[in-house]
This record gives structure tokens, sequence and C-alpha cells, in this order.
């Protein structure tokens, strides 16, 4: 079946693509006392989305769009080194990377195909957006439904890790996501808008809150385990 179903596999944090292992940054903010309900939660995932999720928005959408177009081998190198560039933290490549090949394992059972192939072929370690991007294609779905579900999933997470971390209320925090809406239409399109465009024209929107966030938890998750890896 192509189009809304892998659309919705994709987003399905049932999926198994490693994003359960992740919090994006609640897990330090909470240690750090920074958040501590659900306020600060809408807050957070507010300047996630605009950041760190329109990014990978913008890199879902292209990878769809390549994918689609059949480009040549080279341009996932291209995407792959214009999404590292965008990623100063370390700790946050490594976190894309892993989520990436958790995502890779899933398609290679759910969507297999040739384009999946060449992205590995040249980037062993793909990033998780340009994975969900090629997924997204191979099961029919357009760049903008592939932004759509990158940017969910870029706050679903760290909201669900709110609640496992803080014993928030489920149903709010739930709806800190669905407030979103508006500002992921507006995110997805645009990300659609650019996605067949050069990749170094694509989002380069900065969260350096996000990127002290990861790399604090990278040296605490050294000293003492955590809940969550990123």
């Amino acid at each position: 079946m192509r189009g809304g179903l892998p659309l919705l596999a994709l987003a399905d944090a049932r999926l198994p693509g490693g994003g359960h292992a992740h919090s994006g940054g609640v897990e330090e903010a909470a240690a750090r006392g920074e958040l501590t309900g659900v306020d600060d939660l809408r807050c957070f995932l507010l300047g996630r989305l605009r950041t760190a999720g329109a990014v990978q928005a913008g890199f879902a959408a292209a990878a769809a769009h390549a994918a689609a177009r059949g480009v040549g081998r080279r341009h996932w190198q291209v995407l792959d080194a214009e999404l590292d560039a965008r990623t100063p933290s370390p700790a946050q490549r490594s976190a894309s990377r892993a989520q990436g090949r958790g995502l890779l394992r899933a398609g290679r059972a759910a969507w297999p195909g040739p384009v999946l192939e060449d992205l590995v072929a040249e980037v062993p370690r793909p990033h998780h957006p340009v994975v969900l991007g090629v997924l997204a294609a191979t099961g029919g779905t357009g760049p903008r439904e592939a932004a759509c579900a990158a940017g969910y999933l870029a706050v679903s997470g760290p909201s669900s890790a709110g609640v496992r971390l803080l014993g928030l209320d489920p149903f709010a925090a739930n709806a800190a996501v669905t407030e979103l809406s508006a500002e992921l239409d507006r995110i997805a399109d645009d990300a659609a808008a650019r996605a067949g465009g050069d990749p170094a024209e694509l989002c380069a929107a900065a969260g350096p809150g996000l990127d002290l966030l990861a790399e604090a938890h990278e040296r605490r998750h050294r000293e003492e385990v955590r809940l969550f890896a990123s």
C-alpha cells in the first residue's frame, strides 16, 4: 500500500526506528531543573520544532524529493555533508546517525528498494531525516508529508520523554504537541518549497541551547546511567 499508511507508520512511535531511546534534550533539561512542568515542556517543544525540527523537516523533504526523481549517488553525500554542517554538536550528530541506523533496519524490512541501498552505499551511517525521506518516497509519500513526519517526530518523542521522566499528565503533554499544528504546517510548507533546490539553501535554523544540552547529557551519560541515550 502506498501513500498514507507508510507515512503513518513512519511517524508511529512503535516503529522500531530507535526514537524511543532519545529524549531530544528533555532528560538533561529536566536533570538541570530547567524543565519541571507542562508549561516548560510547551516552550521547549516550540523551540525544538523551530530549530532542530525545522532542519530535520527540510532534509526529510529534500531526501524524499531526491529519491522520487532518481538523483545520482553523489547527491546523498552532499545532503549528508550539509546536514552535518547544520549539526555542530557531536552528540547530536551521533544521535541522528544512531536513529538513522535503527530506521534503516526497519525500512529495509518494510520498504526495501534500490534508492535506499544507493544511499547506504554512499553514506554507510546516514542521518535519520535522510533515511526518513527516502523511505517516505519509496512508500509513495511526497516531500511535504515527509517533512510533516520529521517535524512531528522532533517533538513527539521529547513530549513522551517528559511524561516518562517527570510523570507529567499525558493528556496535557499530548495537547502541547497538537498546539504546534499550525507551526508544523508552516515548517512543512517551507521544507516542501525548498526540497528540489540546492541543498546548501535548506533550512539552517540553529539551536545552541539544544547543542549544549546534548553535549552535557553525553558527558553525564558517561558518568552515570541515564534513561535516554540523548
